[in-house]
């Protein structure tokens, strides 16, 4: 058996894969700082993301939602100098407008409810033997994308919604060649 294709040979990338990618995450705060990394890499790679996380926690102030929702054009500028980050206004602007977003969702029902209630509080166990197999998005992700868009989400295209829901394992879409997908399974609720 071996690793997904994607993976590469980085340590970070065969550490991402191996510990996280794919695992069952149930906490509010860290589903949205995954959408929020997933909305930065938006026109980039994965691995360029990965390496930059810790400076994007640090300047993110750990990915405090209600820290950043107060947030306004002085963190944009801070974050704009900031070369540790992938610096694009419109991706910063975005994540203080989502913590917002975040905050409403948060007080009404939990973002991880609103999240996990999309596939029955459990991930769908995808069998794929190929990556040629592997949607880039999928009908529920482009519903996930509609209704967060709707509750003022912005970069959360199905595109990324479905990168999302991969890496937080609301889907387990390892390979079933791969020594993960069995283990991965394992985690569901």
């Amino acid at each position: 058996m071996e690793r997904c294709g994607w993976v590469g040979s980085e340590q970070i990338y065969l550490d991402y894969h191996d510990t996280e990618w794919g695992v069952p995450e149930y906490d509010s705060r860290a589903l949205w700082e995954k959408l929020i990394l997933d909305g930065f890499q938006a026109g980039l790679s994965w691995i360029t993301i990965l390496k930059k996380r810790e400076n994007f926690r640090a300047a993110f102030e750990g990915f405090d939602p209600d820290v950043i929702a107060g947030w306004g054009e002085a963190e944009v500028q801070r974050l704009l100098a900031d070369p540790g980050i992938v610096r694009h206004r419109g991706k910063i602007e975005a994540t203080i407008g989502n913590a917002r977003a975040w905050q409403k969702i948060e007080a009404d029902r939990g973002f991880d409810r609103f999240l996990w209630d999309y596939v029955g509080g459990a991930p769908i166990q995808n069998s794929f033997v190929t990556l040629a197999e592997v949607p880039a998005e999928t009908p529920l992700s482009k519903q996930i994308s509609k209704d967060l868009k709707k509750a003022g989400f912005r970069f959360c295209g199905p595109t990324i919604v479905y990168a999302f829901m991969q890496a937080v394992g609301m889907v387990n879409d390892h390979l079933v060649t791969c020594p993960r997908h069995d283990a991965v399974k394992a985690l569901a609720r």
